[in-house]
């Protein structure tokens, strides 16, 4: 199994679901709460892990019951903790809204423990993430750690993917440290200054990422899948719908732990691109981020037979 290591930051999710947000000053009666892992980092692990992929998942925690759902949920999906315990700080969490109607959202991230993830700390992993096959990680813990993984991830021999979340201008030359860019609609605005509302937007946003270096870039679309392109090929795959939308939140996340595994296995990036929406399309009918992260039996099932 060839091995994938992920670097990002843990959460605990606290979600509320009410028909709309408050206005300022304002009290609001939810309709439900739920406690939960999250983290794109993490949660990208554990799609991975579900997805059927070998998962190294390096992170910083603090010490205390946040941290425990931590550890909980990457036993029951299969990833392989790389913890480095931080007294000093606290485990990291979310504030999630989602709108009843729609099952959109809107988040407020305090990463605690893994915003404190450092370059020393890469430094003393270099040869865990060196030896990966696949690399992902994202824009929740430092810039600089993400960069200078990146950078023993490629020397290493790694494919590497950077999902930029949240959007975040790119310091010179990290983003030539990707094969694989995978923003969705609004995080491709953010790095490039062009709105996307389709697939036309998002092969223009993809050229301009690919300018900067990317080797290759994929745009989330939401309901209307994803746009790979990479300078020869620009190819728009569709969603693939599995059921009602219950919840958007992990969606992205889904994608991209999948997609990673694709890769792995080494499918053709388009139809890596195929099986990370096909992952999506399942967990945006289940709510919650990790927990509704699908089997690889389930993915399977979904996918035409190739």
């Amino acid at each position: 199994m060839s091995k994938i290591v992920i670097l990002g930051v843990f959460v605990a999710d606290t979600a509320y679901r009410a028909e709309r947000q408050p206005r300022m000053g304002e009290t609001l009666l939810g309709q439900s709460f739920a406690l939960g892992p999250g983290g794109k980092g993490s949660n990208q692990a554990v799609a991975a892990a579900m997805a059927g992929g070998g998962v190294h998942f390096l992170t910083r925690l603090g010490r205390d019951p946040f941290a425990d759902i931590a550890r909980a949920t990457w036993a029951r999906a299969g990833v392989v903790p790389e913890v480095i315990e931080d007294a000093e700080s606290y485990t990291g969490a979310a504030f999630i809204f989602v709108e009843a109607a729609t099952g959109d959202n809107a988040i407020i991230i305090a990463p605690g423990a893994g915003g404190r993830i450092s370059v020393a700390d890469i430094e003393a992993r270099a040869a865990l993430i060196g030896g990966a096959a696949v690399f992902v990680t994202q824009l929740e813990q430092p810039m600089d750690a993400a960069h200078r993984a990146l950078a023993i991830a490629r020397a290493g021999g790694a494919r590497t993917i950077l999902n930029p979340a949240p959007a975040a201008a790119l310091p010179e030359g990290m983003a030539g440290l990707c094969d694989f860019v995978t923003p969705n609609e609004s995080e491709a605005e953010g790095l490039t200054g062009i709105a996307v509302s389709g697939p036309d937007d998002a092969r223009r946003a993809a050229e301009a990422l690919r300018a900067q270096g990317a080797g290759a870039v994929v745009v989330t679309l939401g309901a209307l899948g994803a746009l790979y392109h990479d300078g020869g090929r620009s190819v728009h795959v569709p969603a693939v719908a599995a059921g009602p939308v219950v919840e958007t939140t992990g969606a992205g996340d889904a994608f991209n732990g999948a997609f990673a595994v694709a890769l792995a296995e080494g499918a053709d990036p388009v139809d890596a691109v195929r099986f990370g929406c096909a992952a999506a399309g399942i967990s945006v009918t289940r709510p919650g981020t990790a927990p509704s992260m699908p089997a690889r039996s389930e993915i399977d099932a979904l996918l035409p037979q190739r």
